[in-house]
């Protein structure tokens, strides 16, 4: 199963350790599932860990980013993530880099915890959930 994961699942899984978003980070490592990501993603992972309200708030080191950036880059499937993805109605502009992705790769589900996209509900038949709706009902797992 391939799987496109936003930016906000990757975020959460770094920000709480026992979350479900790192719930399904641990599943793809244990390989039940391919993420596949573009460097759009990638570069917005680390561009949100550099802001200084969630450093403050938060015990991440630079050493566990570096770490999912670099697993992210050897391991999960990497696609240009430059599709036309103009016809969407999305509320945040920012979303378009996930919705290109999730059209240049060949996937399943989108995982995301923003509303912005779960209010879509699916993005041309590839269904949007949650990292727990994913864990459920993907993996059957128990989060």
């Amino acid at each position: 199963m391939n799987a496109v994961v936003d930016t906000s699942v990757f975020i959460s899984s770094l920000l709480k350790k026992q979350g479900v978003p790192a719930q399904v980070l641990d599943a793809w490592r244990a390989q039940l599932f391919q993420i596949v990501t573009s460097p759009a993603i990638v570069e917005e992972v680390r561009t949100t860990m550099t802001y200084s309200r969630i450093r403050r708030r938060y015990p991440v080191r630079d050493e566990d980013v570096e770490e999912l950036l670099s697993l992210l880059l050897s391991l999960a499937t990497v696609v240009p993530g430059v599709a036309d993805v103009r016809d969407a109605s999305i509320r945040d502009p920012k979303d378009e880099i996930i919705l290109a992705c999730l059209l240049e790769a060949d996937v399943d589900v989108l995982i995301t915890s923003d509303d912005d996209l779960l209010v879509l509900g699916n993005y041309r038949g590839i269904p949007i959930v949650t990292p727990r709706q994913f864990l459920r009902d993907y993996l059957q797992l128990s989060s």
